[in-house]
């Protein structure tokens, strides 16, 4: 697949790296396209990072395809982190006739990266590209997880309707449909309607409001560890961290929390791709919330550096594996406990020909509170909620 056709390479000086030969910058660690060079070669990268500034599904926050280059200029100039990924910025994609042309260029180039173990790094654009993202796992017939940090559930009554703010419709109509688990977080309740959460509670999604998840945001590691695909809007950040949206709230998660979620997701060997959406800058003040994006993108590379490759269905031997009994052995729950990372897992039991479809969904991620739990003689609720989407 030649990459450089669908890409408009970008404009250095436009973006404004600060010139410092004895201080080396972010920038300087990337392989980028630029009108002055060489499109990057693919094959030995680890991140990708793809500019998509596709806004004509934008939801009330016309002018978020701005945000690509601007974000670029905080990101840029960032400092490197200690160790080195080898990371690509391919340019910013162009842009099709129609939305539509865009999603399906976007949805061949992730399937392509995925192939080759890239993990696609997007900067939108408005969120609705999160259905092109995942139109690329189903490309390769791959059952995923999706993560959402998110101030409302994207969902619309009407089948029919498409924008930034109904795009999960979309996703879930689709048939067949390669969506095993969907989470999100940050939520907050009086932008959602019951219906709407009746709805994933019968499927067995799992979706937190806001004021939960801040009460401890470690609870979030083991949530954010079991995605596949990540999708971020900047609406979930209150309006004094992040005021460059169309549609704010004055509440929400502060800068550095979603910081430390993102860095999760980084941390996560099983996450293969990433986007970060609905930033306007026509909204922003003095460039805050496109500077709070660049860190959110530079934690998500910290955590990638911190991987431990400690997943567990691959090397079962580097795991502690426990059994614990429930009400009088009518269940028992496998945990197995990594020796690298001390993270927990649980198993999943299932029949042979379900473990070839969910190989890998049957592990997991949890947290020793969900161990505690079961040893107390209760189920927890994260497994029940797995064993039921399994077992239906």
């Amino acid at each position: 697949m030649d990459f450089e056709l669908y890409f408009d390479p970008i404009n250095i000086e436009d973006i404004g790296i600060v010139a410092n030969e004895k201080q080396v910058r972010l920038a300087d660690t990337f392989l980028i396209y630029s009108e002055k060079g060489l499109f990057p070669a693919l094959e030995s990268m680890d991140i990708a990072i793809l500019g998509v500034p596709e806004e004509r599904n934008a939801y009330n926050n016309k002018g978020c395809g701005l945000a690509p280059n601007q974000i670029r200029k905080y990101l840029y100039n960032l400092f490197p982190h200690s160790q080195r990924a080898k990371i690509a910025d391919l340019g910013n994609l162009i842009l099709g006739l129609k939305p539509e042309d865009t999603y399906t260029a976007l949805c061949e180039l992730i399937a392509e990266l995925l192939k080759h173990r890239v993990v696609p790094l997007i900067i939108g654009g408005s969120q609705d590209i999160t259905l092109a993202n995942y139109r690329g796992y189903e490309s390769i017939g791959q059952i995923i997880n999706a993560f959402t940090i998110d101030s409302s559930i994207d969902i619309s009554p009407d089948a029919q309707e498409f924008h930034s703010k109904a795009f999960l419709t979309s996703i879930l109509c689709r048939e067949p449909n390669y969506l095993f688990n969907y989470t999100q977080v940050a939520y907050q309740q009086y932008f959602v309607d019951k219906d709407t959460l009746d709805l994933m509670n019968k499927l067995y999604f799992e979706c937190y409001r806001v004021g939960a998840i801040q009460e401890n945001l470690d609870n979030i590691e083991p949530l954010v560890r079991n995605a596949d695909m990540v999708s971020v809007d900047i609406s979930s950040v209150r309006q004094s961290d992040a005021p460059a949206n169309g549609n704010p709230s004055p509440h929400g998660l502060y800068g550095e929390q979603l910081c430390k979620i993102v860095r999760y997701a980084g941390m996560s060997d099983k996450c293969s791709s990433i986007g970060f959406y609905e930033t306007n800058p026509l909204y922003d003040t003095n460039g805050q919330t496109s500077h709070l994006v660049a860190h959110a993108i530079w934690y998500f590379i910290d955590g990638f550096l911190w991987r431990k490759h400690d997943y567990p269905y691959k090397e079962k031997e580097s795991y502690k594996k426990f059994h614990v009994s429930i009400n009088d052995d009518t269940h028992t729950i496998v945990f197995y406990k990594s020796k690298k990372s001390e993270r927990w897992w649980m198993e999943i039991p299932c029949s042979k020909d379900k473990l070839i479809k969910y190989e890998r969904h049957y592990l997991i991620p949890c947290s020793y509170d969900d161990y505690k739990t079961a040893l107390n003689n209760e189920i927890p609720d994260r497994w029940l909620l797995a064993y039921n989407k399994i077992t239906i």
